[in-house]
């Protein structure tokens, strides 16, 4: 059987193509596709032409986007991070065929790892294979920003991803997978308050469905709202952490006038257009404000080998096990045929389709 892998030709641009399978070598297990989670954010800036990857070189030495030949060309042939997959076949007594886990290898329906060099995170057997999508790296994406906002506060002595919510009110910028499952993680590990901000009703809806408060960022003014609502002293007023998860600039505008004096901005979005509409010479300047990138490439420095995205990844197990039955029915809003991948990507690109999370189904 031959597999099959979404292409992005080149913008706009998605295709089908088939190849001959990789031979299993010594050490290595073949796995066959059950579920290919889609991220809007990442995969659509493939299909519409905006990763700054398609564009320059990146230099990883010296962590620079510098003019030259695009890191990643098109034909874009690795799309996508959030697979599911069965052991068929295995060479290497480290996974046992039949075995279920969560993986990153891109959108296709069958693929050799060598279990050295790749992740294979097992699904335990009371977890819905749909939902561990979210296992391998999107999860661990939202995880790394609670690990982010504790290391904020306690530095490398970070002992839960509690450690920066707990007791503490928690606003969230934006209405997606990655503000969504933040969120979700903010309220199991003990926040006092958390409150999803997103413009979109549809988004706000889900959100409240997951029992989630909300506010509409276009109605009144939320920072008005929720710094009249939290208190802590006089002249101290607002969130004590917020998380960032929408790439636009008045969402990071908005998320540094949330927040109180001396506070941290928790960023995980990703700003294809740039963020000039920040603003840094008001509220980020005349309350002393900080913004802590957390990008799962990077944990906070000094918490490896003790935090590692094993870890998160369990972490996300711990969270998809207590909301399991809420997400699927609420974050997941299509599952459809692998082979209308590339319809589905180019239909979202151009807006033409209006999706939460999309499954790709093998």
């Amino acid at each position: 059987m031959r597999d099959r892998v979404v292409v992005v030709e080149a913008p706009g641009r998605v295709g089908l193509v088939e190849q001959d399978p990789a031979p299993l070598r010594p050490g290595t297990f073949r796995a066959r596709t059950l579920f290919s989670g889609v991220s809007a954010g990442t995969e659509l800036s493939y299909v519409k032409g905006t990763n700054p990857y398609l564009h320059v070189t990146w230099d990883a030495d010296l962590g620079l986007f510098r003019p030259g030949t695009p890191s990643t060309p098109y034909p874009v042939t690795r799309l996508g991070y959030m697979q599911v997959a069965q052991v068929v076949e295995s060479a290497t007594p480290a996974v046992a065929e039949g075995a279920v886990g969560a993986m990153t290898y891109g959108h296709r329906t069958g693929w050799v790892a060598d279990p050295v060099a790749e992740r294979f995170v097992p699904l335990p057997d009371d977890l819905d294979p749909l939902l561990g999508v979210y296992v391998a790296h999107m999860g661990p994406i939202c995880a790394n920003g609670l690990l982010h906002a504790a290391a904020d506060l306690h530095g490398t002595d970070v002992r839960s991803l509690g450690d920066g919510v707990r007791g503490r009110r928690v606003a969230v910028v934006g209405g997606g997978v990655v503000a969504l499952l933040t969120a979700l993680f903010a309220r199991r590990h003990g926040a006092a308050s958390v409150v999803v901000l997103d413009p979109t009703p549809q988004r706000r809806q889900v959100a409240e469905a997951l029992g989630l408060e909300t506010l509409d960022p276009d109605a009144d003014d939320p920072a008005v709202v929720l710094k009249t609502r939290w208190a802590h002293t006089a002249g101290d007023r607002g969130a004590d952490v917020v998380f960032q998860c929408r790439g636009q600039a008045w969402a990071l505008r908005l998320a540094l006038r949330l927040l109180r004096p001396q506070g941290t901005v928790i960023d995980l979005a990703f700003y294809q257009a740039g963020a000039d509409a920040v603003r840094l010479g008001e509220e980020f300047h005349h309350n002393g404000l900080s913004v802590r990138c957390a990008q799962i490439g990077r944990v906070p420095r000094g918490l490896v080998p003790v935090w590692d995205r094993e870890r998160l990844s369990a972490e996300t197990i711990d969270l998809v096990r207590a909301y399991g039955d809420l997400i699927r029915k609420h974050l997941v809003t299509a599952v459809v045929p692998f082979e209308d991948a590339p319809v589905l990507l180019t239909d979202l690109a151009e807006r033409r389709r209006q999706e939460l999370q999309v499954v790709l189904a093998v």
